[in-house]
């Protein structure tokens, strides 16, 4: 196959208008995927435009806020890009989203955190807390050494910090 005149300039006005690899191929016919890849490359052309604005729109920093907001629970419509099937291509598609603004989370000011043991590697035991307390490569380094329940290498305190739940782990994130 032959790129015409004409053809290359069906290309870049279909990569400009956004359009995938694989749907300009269709529309070319007698072109595969890779071909129209390898065209894009060959004559250099810039990324193609993003679904739902230019270019220059997707890349525009939001301002930071500078006061931080207090945590709403309120839900919110935001206008996301989904995929969907139409014929033997994906399509991305605008659609409306419901979504819920996240908590931010405050640590507890109440905490209370064991004084530890300062044990060293060869002091731990069976019963003893082997949370590592420290930079390894300093000399101030040592575990917990508290007294550790008969299931758990970690004293009470440490215990839950090292099993969180799944569901917390995801919320926290």
């Amino acid at each position: 196959m032959n790129w015409t005149d004409e053809r290359v300039e069906k290309l870049t006005k279909l990569w400009a208008e956004g359009l995938s690899a694989s749907q300009i191929a269709a529309q070319l016919g007698g072109v595969s995927r890779n071909a129209v890849i390898g065209k894009v490359h060959r004559l250099c052309l810039p990324g193609r435009a993003k679904a739902g604005g230019t270019a220059a729109t997707a890349r525009t920093k939001r301002p930071a806020a500078t006061t931080p907001r207090a945590p709403t629970f309120a839900s919110r419509l935001a206008a996301r890009t989904a995929p969907r099937p139409a014929g033997t291509t994906v399509m991305k598609e605008e659609v409306e989203v419901e979504t819920i603004e996240d908590r931010s989370l405050v640590p507890a000011s109440n905490v209370v955190v064991p004084m530890s043991r300062r044990l060293v590697l060869t002091q731990l035991t069976d019963r003893t807390c082997k949370w590592p307390i420290g930079d390894p490569m300093k000399d101030e380094f040592h575990f917990c050494g508290n007294d550790s329940p008969d299931t758990s290498p970690y004293c009470t305190f440490h215990a839950k910090l090292a099993y969180q739940p799944s569901g917390e782990r995801r919320r926290a994130r």
